[in-house]
């Protein structure tokens, strides 16, 4: 197709595949409901899937190996073609309206997104190196299973506020 973009549009049949890819395994009830309840809610053009990643060995004090091994799987997951989105405490804020306006860019571009958020001990410089958005929820440090519903939720609203519905009230 030459240097001609793709847009996703409302309708389009091939929908905006967004990834949310968490380091761990073993959540609380209320994480899974939560995340799966926005994913739910998101059918449509825009469609978000889990996928869990096994935790690295942690060794003698020492998680780097741990944490590398979390980036090969998270990326592996993502797959190659995917956008990387690092979920970073030192990443950008963005508000609702900027996400969703990121969103629409990158539905232009007709490539999945993978939302990567790190184990205990962070992000894997692999998965960072290959981000093309570093992503702040807040400056606070949050649980790494909060942080998957407020992922979700931020989606979900900026694909409302894409689409026109009336979940977002600013």
């Amino acid at each position: 197709m030459g240097g001609r973009r793709r847009g996703l549009t409302r309708g389009s049949a091939r929908p905006m595949l967004m990834r949310l890819l968490a380091a761990g395994t073993r959540m609380p009830a209320w994480v899974d409901a939560g995340v799966a309840d926005y994913a739910g809610r998101l059918r449509g053009d825009y469609r978000l899937e889990l996928v869990e990643i096994e935790l690295g060995r942690r060794a003698s004090g020492d998680a780097s190996r741990a944490v590398e091994t979390e980036g090969e799987r998270m990326l592996a997951a993502a797959g190659p073609k995917s956008a990387i989105v690092a979920l970073q405490v030192g990443g950008r804020a963005l508000s609702t309206e900027q996400l969703a306006r990121w969103l629409e860019d990158r539905a232009r571009l007709a490539e999945p997104l993978a939302f990567c958020i790190g184990g205990p001990d962070g992000l894997a410089p692999a998965v960072d190196q290959r981000a093309c958005l570093r992503w702040s929820l807040s400056p606070l440090t949050l649980p790494h299973g909060l942080a998957r519903v407020v992922v979700a939720e931020a989606l979900y609203r900026a694909v409302s506020v894409i689409k026109g519905l009336p979940y977002h009230r600013p």
